[in-house]
């Protein structure tokens, strides 16, 4: 039997730059890589030495509005930390909004939408949290 691991999820952004900028503050990451996208456009890779997100654009996006609904083409992203609240006040700070905060066994969360109303949820199952 052979176990698969997630190593990236490709995604369509109206500015990679911006939305880079945005998960290295909220999450730690490192722009793996960046440059010219094979189908055209422009592509930057951020995440752990392990795992990424592919942010894509080309210009029919960036002069678009690229806002889709909630599950077009996707419901969320989820990402664990070991401090929510810090995260949370830095996505206050983007200007960006949390909602649906909710406590479950193990752990809390809360979710946010990009400027592209890409959904994001935020996890921590970290032991001894309010």
């Amino acid at each position: 039997m052979t176990n698969g691991t997630l190593e990236h999820v490709n995604i369509t952004v109206s500015d990679p730059q911006r939305s880079a900028g945005l998960l290295r503050d909220l999450f730690g990451w490192q722009i793996r890589w960046e440059g010219p996208s094979m189908a055209g456009g422009h592509t930057i890779h951020i995440g752990t030495k392990h795992s990424y997100i592919a942010l894509y654009t080309n210009p029919e996006v960036r002069a678009a509005d690229p806002r889709f609904n909630k599950g077009e083409p996707m419901n969320h992203i989820g990402i664990t930390v070991d401090d929510l609240d810090a995260v949370e006040a830095k996505v206050i700070a983007a200007g960006l909004e949390p909602f649906n905060h909710g406590d479950y066994e193990p752990g809390r969360r809360f979710y946010f939408f990009d400027w592209n109303g890409i959904e994001w949820e935020v996890v921590s199952y970290s032991a001894g949290q309010e």
